[in-house]
């Protein structure tokens, strides 16, 4: 069913546990190996983003020393995000926890792919009732683990 699609992983980076790279690593691996898709692993396009344009570059305390510099780099993760979501995405997988209702960029990524009537895969333990309304309306299908999307992925 969604062998051989484009799937963008979001979730929250910026707030998350080593910017949530165990849960993406893991599952990309297996949507590549099972499924043949290709991944956009926003861990993995921002270092290469970081390498090419701004080697060396503390990005997270360019918040509190250097505000405008920052905000140029933001937003050129942002331009990244977008277009890939826009052009390239096939299909989005969402892991929604804390650090995901913290932050911005799930709730933009989520709003891009319902725009561009994009399926949105969501996993997450927290209650339906806690998450906003704007997230449920850009989510396609809920799954309460990463097993139960991976049985449903793979039928």
């Amino acid at each position: 069913m969604h062998r051989n699609h484009r799937v963008y992983l979001s979730g929250g980076m910026e707030y998350a546990s080593d910017e949530g790279r165990d849960w993406r690593i893991t599952l990309q691996e297996w949507l590549q190996q099972e499924l043949c898709c290709s991944v956009f692993n926003p861990n993995i396009e921002s270092a290469r983003f970081f390498a090419t344009q701004y080697p060396g570059v503390d990005f997270r305390k360019l918040k509190k020393e250097d505000p405008a510099l920052y905000k140029i780099i933001a937003s050129g993760l942002v331009d990244l995000d977008c277009s890939e979501l826009a052009n390239r995405t096939d299909l989005v997988i969402c892991y929604w926890n804390e650090a995901a209702m913290r932050g911005a960029g799930t709730k933009g990524e989520l709003t891009m792919a319902k725009f561009f009537a994009k399926p949105v895969y969501m996993v997450t333990s927290i209650p339906r009732e806690d998450i906003p309304g704007w997230v449920l309306g850009c989510t396609t299908e809920l799954f309460e683990s990463f097993e139960a999307l991976k049985e449903y992925l793979a039928k």
